[in-house]
């Protein structure tokens, strides 16, 4: 078969957009942003070991309002992952397969992520 002659594969264009679509991309861009939030860690870590000049200015930026807001992402992708994760899980038994019970699955997992971040950040800042 001449490369003229080979299929295409479908492009985005083709497909209707669904919900387990877009909590498809979320989870590998929360997965992502993961790798980001170690990188940070690293560096903070890294500060840590290094002195206080060190960590004084990367706790400065942590700090700062651009920093919060990274943080805030970081936690949030954490836990829509975690949750995510689970729901995996639970496909994997067998479980909540058919479309229904996936895009509901889907908006619960959304949902419970998002109360975790609130719950975690009213929890620090009360503290």
């Amino acid at each position: 078969m001449s490369a003229q002659n080979r299929p295409l594969s479908p492009h985005l264009q083709v497909y209707r957009w669904q919900w387990s679509m877009a909590y498809s991309i979320l989870n590998r861009a929360t997965g992502i942003a993961l790798a980001g939030g170690a990188l940070f860690l690293f560096c903070w870590l890294t500060a840590l070991a290094s002195g206080a000049e060190e960590f004084t200015a990367v706790q400065n930026f942590a700090g700062s309002i651009i920093g919060r807001i990274l943080l805030l992402g970081w936690t949030w992708s954490l836990f829509y992952h975690l949750v995510n994760g689970i729901r995996h899980l639970v496909w994997d038994s067998g479980r909540w397969l058919d479309l229904k019970s996936a895009e509901i699955s889907g908006h619960v997992s959304l949902a419970l992520s998002i109360v975790l971040t609130i719950a975690v950040w009213a929890l620090a800042y009360m503290v």
